[in-house]
């Protein structure tokens, strides 16, 4: 590996579940109608976030209380996802440059019971749940029964995920939690179905007020191909993971990681990383759009988010430097308006700066958030097998 010479460095910002529309295909996922930025103006009366303004945010679309600008500082548009699904970990793997070659099974029924069986057997015990459910309520209705009892909660929601709720003081330590999800991960591996994701869900408290931890754990596959990460690693620069990012590529692709318990903590902790002198990428993922306020219909705390993370934003800008890049985006969509408590299946906004080249300029509607993927990797000056169509090339 040759030493880098040069100080380049890009910042990719997610906003989890900050989707702009509902895409064409919406109401095979029965997502019509949703919108997350949009419908949450119109739930609040008018959006307050005069940063992401000024950047482009209201160039992309029109939103209550946020009106386009003359001269946005970010270049401006909004993304498809190509691949199927509205999944955190394939919209990563897509916004990464790998459009997954395959979907992963959901279980809109609760899980076969051969596959909740074997992880009984392995695991020593029973469990309670097996259907599609929002994590809170979950744990409340069956949170009394399962301290009794000290059966795992199982469920799974729209998504490709088995989730394992436990109480971590009264049932199961985290590492025994751990434990039982790293079996549930084995179980649900070819040749059988192949979950996207195993998810620890350590709780605490008492009935009534029941909360859960930021110690939840993600239980990944691998990538199925290359990413942009792969390649930066391999020129010899670094990739940072500041939050659960690291988790949906099975740490692969990363060089450091950095994980926090909610956005205030991560916001701090990602600033903190751009003072520091390295090249390469940060990859930044802020979680409580979506599993704090987006999966519980948590209208106001959602909006409370938006404007932490629009005060946030003039200290970071200040402090890039003239050769950085910074894409701020998103996943998927998590509409918290609508009766749903799913991810919804959305275009997602992108905003793009660079000194040089990226200011100002309307991307358009881009038809993968590969795109994102194969601007970094333009700029980085790789040779990248990968998806997508650079911003850079007019």
């Amino acid at each position: 590996m040759k030493p880098v010479q040069d100080t380049l460095r890009a910042f990719l910002i997610i906003l989890d579940g900050v989707g702009i529309g509902a895409l064409p295909d919406a109401h095979e996922y029965g997502d019509e109608g949703s919108n997350t930025l949009g419908n949450l103006a119109r739930a609040v009366g008018e959006l307050e976030l005069p940063t992401l303004q000024g950047l482009g945010l209201g160039n992309i679309e029109s939103l209550s209380g946020i009106d386009p600008v003359d001269a946005p500082m970010f270049s401006f548009g909004k993304m498809a996802e190509k691949v199927s699904g509205k999944d955190s970990t394939v919209g990563h793997w897509e916004l990464s440059g790998i459009i997954a070659p395959f979907t992963f099974p959901t279980f809109p029924d609760g899980f076969p019971q051969e596959i909740i069986a074997e992880f009984e057997t392995r695991i020593g015990r029973g469990s309670l749940g097996n259907v599609p459910a929002s994590g809170t309520e979950i744990i409340e209705r069956l949170g009394m029964e399962h301290i009794e009892t000290g059966k795992p909660i199982v469920y799974t929601s729209a998504d490709s995920v088995f989730q394992i709720a436990c109480h971590v003081e009264k049932v199961a330590p985290l590492e025994t939690l751990y434990e039982w999800s790293e079996i549930a991960r084995d179980i649900l591996m070819p040749p059988g179905p192949t979950v996207g994701r195993v998810i620890a869900r350590p709780f605490i408290g008492e009935p009534g007020s029941f909360q859960r931890t930021y110690d939840r754990k993600d239980f990944n596959v691998d990538p199925p191909s290359e990413s942009v990460l792969d390649c930066i690693c391999a020129s010899g620069r670094e990739v940072i993971s500041v939050g659960k990012v690291d988790t949906l590529f099975n740490g692969r692709g990363f060089t450091r990681i950095e994980h926090y318990a909610g956005n205030p903590e991560g916001m701090s902790k990602a600033y903190e990383i751009a003072q520091e002198d390295w090249t390469g990428l940060m990859f930044f993922n802020l979680i409580d759009f979506d599993q704090t306020w987006g999966h519980r219909n948590n209208v106001e705390g959602f909006y409370e988010g938006l404007r932490a993370f629009d005060d946030w934003l003039p200290d970071f800008i200040a402090g890039l430097r003239e050769s950085d890049l910074v894409f701020i985006t998103a996943d998927h969509g998590n509409d918290p308006t609508t009766e749903s408590t799913d991810h919804s299946r959305e275009y997602v906004p992108i905003l793009a700066y660079h000194s040089s080249f990226l200011r100002g300029r309307n991307l358009g509607t881009r038809e993968s958030f590969a795109d994102v993927a194969k601007t970094m990797a333009h700029y980085f000056n790789l040779d990248c097998d990968i998806a997508g169509k650079s911003f850079l090339v007019q």
